[in-house]
């Protein structure tokens, strides 16, 4: 991803969802000014603590106008539920022929995964899901940058197996804890629920040494801003 945004000395750069600041970082050490932004205030202050200047805002409530020679984002915009305007927001933020570097979660992204908790919250009576990501096909992302105004899009789908250092209980706890959330799970309800969609899992997405591997696929998109 560094290498499609290739940020130069005295750029300015705006990373949407910069999270806990880690790539945002690698960005200052190439010589660019980046501004970070998230809705996340725990992870904002981490990022702050890595001296980074960052701030809170929304993905789909930019208000930057032409301020940026480039925008970049990784493993975020999946959990924009509109993205017509989260590319608008970024399309406005670029200065004229700025370039937007974006990768997150694709079509099929964690396909296995879904499927086994679809099937388990079901069986315990939450047979309908609230949406919570946003998985695009290469088609459909370049449309939505089109249509916000961006020109020399290019986007793919890239397969991206995942090693789960902590194993599928603990991603379900990170990644899914706002679906339990919203669905009402009591505490123990979560429990159970996590158990039975790990043994699911087990044969398809856990190696003969035991370590987990997560289904990813990533959707990787460049434009520009004409």
């Amino acid at each position: 991803m560094l290498g499609l945004l290739s940020p130069q000395p005295g750029e300015r750069i705006l990373d949407v969802g910069c999270g806990d600041g880690a790539l945002t970082n690698r960005i200052v050490q190439s010589g660019a000014q980046v501004l970070g932004v998230d809705t996340s205030t725990e992870l904002l202050e981490v990022a702050r603590g890595r001296g980074l200047e960052v701030r809170w805002a929304d993905a789909a409530e930019l208000d930057f106008a032409a301020e940026f020679d480039a925008v970049f984002s990784n493993a975020a915009l999946h959990w924009v539920l509109v993205p017509a305007a989260a590319a608008t927001g970024m399309f406005r933020a670029l200065r004229p022929g700025g370039r937007l570097a974006v990768e997150f979660g694709g079509f099929g992204n964690i396909a296995a995964i879904m499927t086994a908790l679809r099937a388990v919250l079901g069986s315990h009576g939450y047979r309908k899901l609230p949406p919570d990501q946003y998985y695009p096909t290469a088609g459909e992302y370049s449309s939505v940058l089109a249509a916000a105004g961006f020109v020399e899009i290019r986007a793919e789908l890239v397969a991206r197996p995942t090693p789960l250092a902590d194993g599928m209980d603990a991603w379900l706890r990170t990644f899914r804890q706002g679906l339990f959330d919203a669905l009402g799970l009591v505490p123990a309800e979560q429990v159970e629920v996590r158990r039975e969609v790990v043994e699911l899992l087990e044969p398809s997405l856990r190696d003969e040494a035991g370590n987990w591997i997560a289904d990813y696929v990533r959707i990787r998109a460049t434009a520009v801003r004409g």
